[in-house]
């Protein structure tokens, strides 16, 4: 796993500028796997479950309580007689380019999401990064494969903060529980992959993109210039008063 560190100026919090969307780990929010690969699929949670074995029984329960005290925004963890826990994670969207997205209409267009909005989850300490990924971008109607991005964990230790891209089958709420309420101390954002992994999208997907880029860049201009022409306006009428006055 790398690490890559960047200087922090401070933390700040966007929780309070933008909207919480919660998800339930009551509510499968993931597509039901064919019947020939259901037995595969179990066999598969039951691996996972064995390598996520970090901590004892007593030792969740331990953490559990300890973090329930930390808590000061009643986004409290539940541990179940099956030594599964529940809880809730916050994902800060970072994503740069327009994304395909499905209308009302069942139609593709290609659409920004709002860029630093925080989303609350509510999970299990089953659910991995790559479920995670998938519930977050069924939620906005992304149509786009789940491959095409990655969930991150940004850690803040005195005056540095360290980014970290997660695997797919790390669990998010086990590093929540470890780390504590605290999102100064562990944060999680999700973003597109890096510049570098461009490959995964096909030739048309990277033209409808620049396309979308320059129509923004031209209308951003064209409000400048709106700008600064009613700026322009409003001197010459405050010179031509003053030129009166004399």
């Amino acid at each position: 796993m790398t690490w890559t560190s960047s200087m922090s100026s401070g933390y700040s919090s966007l929780e309070e500028d933008t909207e919480d969307f919660f998800f339930t780990a009551r509510t499968s929010f993931f597509r039901r796997p064919p019947q020939g690969k259901l037995r595969a699929g179990k066999q598969d949670v039951e691996k996972e479950k064995e390598t996520h074995n970090y901590l004892s029984t007593e030792e969740i329960k331990e953490k559990v309580h300890n973090y329930n005290l930390a808590v000061t925004d009643k986004l409290k963890m539940t541990l179940n007689s099956n030594g599964i826990y529940t809880g809730f994670i916050k994902v800060q969207m970072e994503l740069c380019r327009p994304l395909s997205v499905w209308t009302s209409r069942n139609q593709e267009k290609h659409a920004f999401i709002n860029n630093g909005c925080m989303n609350t989850l509510h999970i299990s300490s089953t659910n991995t990064v790559r479920e995670v990924i998938e519930a977050l971008l069924k939620k906005f109607l992304v149509s786009e494969s789940p491959a095409k991005f990655a969930l991150y964990k940004r850690c803040h230790k005195e005056d540095q903060v360290y980014t970290c891209k997660l695997s797919d089958r790390e669990h998010p709420l086990y590093l929540r529980l470890v780390a504590g309420p605290k999102t100064e101390t562990l944060s999680f954002v999700l973003r597109e992959r890096e510049t570098g992994e461009w490959e995964a999208f096909s030739l048309p997907e990277l033209q409808n993109f620049l396309r979308i880029l320059n129509k923004e860049e031209d209308e951003q201009l064209q409000n400048l210039k709106r700008r600064y022409a009613t700026y322009r306006h409003k001197l010459e009428e405050a010179l031509q008063g003053t030129w009166k006055l004399d």
